[in-house]
């Protein structure tokens, strides 16, 4: 075990490190940071700063120097780095782990060797994969880059197989993936925490919904059959096992109209649907991190109050001044979390806010609600909690 008084590096600094560099403190551990921005949101939480790019092999071997762990915030971590510092600090989830992940491609194969239910799809990385994918999928697909791109971007929705080779050309002709459409019922997440001894402990579903590729609104516990929602968060435990996780692993899935639990994509750290895990929850999700990668006994998942979140995107930012915070603070059961960004753009995460309720669908409600009522004070399209479904069989 790593105990309190020692030292987190935190491998990236955004938001994510931020939230997580806040509950590390709170246990009292200490916290280094490396980013590439040198205004990363999490450096005003660490005691020493690595300002070099993730790419930066000696910079990780560097942040590795001073801490008992490192942890990374993002999947695009040098591998030279991480194998390096590994002799210095161990590094989870670990690099493994990573290199699994951090390609789309290399992810869905390795979730289709080990029996876990996909969309079906079409590696692509030349033409030939391509009319291979036209032939083999139905119906409306997407193609998306199988490194980078996030949020919507880096991806080409095309109604059918057909336009599978202009969407990879139009991506750039480079290694992509062809994925079959889901008729989808919801969209829905699970975070599971594991430790290096092997403790594994999931959270309850949380149910997502997006707006142009980026996730609007989240909400936990979703309102889910108790059966539906026990097989999710066992395949979710089911992957995190087979993947030899030490930290954090979030399975976003689709269910489908027919009733299909299908696994949509990895991310093996703490995520934007779970951040209503610090108000409704027994343990936050940023919490949970810290004890996983420090091999302490895991927090408590329960569900202590229906939580929601709405991300607070740069376009209710005015060009000066900030939005009119009185009018989220002034509902109830509802808080603020600014991330410390120091640029708003449009489409980018500058914060959220947090509402519980009675009911996840009170909660969802209050959230969407605080969110509009800034969007209102900016001319910005308001946001409908009407796509949260009362249940699913």
């Amino acid at each position: 075990m790593i105990l309190p008084g020692a030292v987190i590096g935190f491998l990236g600094g955004g938001q994510l490190g931020r939230m997580a560099a806040f509950a590390a403190r709170a246990m009292g551990y200490d916290v280094h940071v490396l980013d590439p921005d040198e205004d990363a949101p999490a450096r005003a939480v660490a005691s020493r700063f690595v300002h070099a790019p993730y790419a930066d092999a000696d910079a990780v071997v560097e942040l590795a120097r001073g801490a008992s762990v490192l942890m990374p915030e993002i999947e695009t971590i040098s591998a030279e780095g991480m194998a390096r510092a590994i002799e210095l600090a161990p590094v989870r989830p670990g690099a493994a782990v990573l290199h699994v992940v951090q390609d789309r491609g290399r992810q869905k194969q390795w979730l289709d060797r080990h029996g876990f239910p996909l969309s079906p799809f079409v590696v692509l990385e030349r033409e030939d994969d391509c009319r291979a994918a036209a032939t083999r999928l139905r119906g409306a697909c997407f193609v998306k880059t199988t490194t980078g791109g996030y949020d919507g971007r880096g991806q080409v929705r095309i109604p059918v197989p057909d336009g599978i080779p202009g969407a990879w050309r139009a991506l750039g002709a480079r290694p992509c993936v062809a994925e079959q459409g889901v008729e989808l019922a919801l969209e829905l997440s699970v975070m599971v925490a594991r430790t290096p001894s092997g403790r594994v402990a999931a959270f309850p579903p949380a149910a997502n919904h997006h707006e142009s590729g980026i996730l609007a609104w989240s909400v936990i516990p979703a309102a889910l059959d108790p059966t539906l929602a026990r097989r999710a968060r066992e395949l979710a435990s089911a992957i995190g096992e087979t993947l030899g996780v030490e930290g954090l692993i979030c399975a976003e899935m689709f269910l489908s109209t027919s009733g299909e639990l299908l696994v949509n994509e990895l991310a093996p750290r703490p995520h934007n649907s779970y951040h209503e895990t610090i108000e409704g929850c027994a343990t936050s999700q940023f919490e949970q991190a810290v004890r996983a990668v420090c091999d302490l006994p895991l927090g408590a998942t329960d569900s202590v109050r229906p939580a929601a979140i709405a991300n607070l995107l740069g376009e209710l930012w005015p060009a000066e001044g900030t939005p009119p915070w009185e009018r989220v603070l002034d509902l109830p059961e509802t808080r603020l979390h600014l991330y410390g960004k120091r640029s708003a753009r449009p489409g980018r995460k500058m914060g959220h806010v947090a509402s519980t309720g009675s009911t996840p669908e009170e909660a969802v409600a209050r959230a969407v609600a605080a969110r509009n009522a800034v969007a209102l004070a900016r001319g910005v399209p308001a946001w409908d909690a009407a796509h949260w479904p009362a249940s699913h069989p």
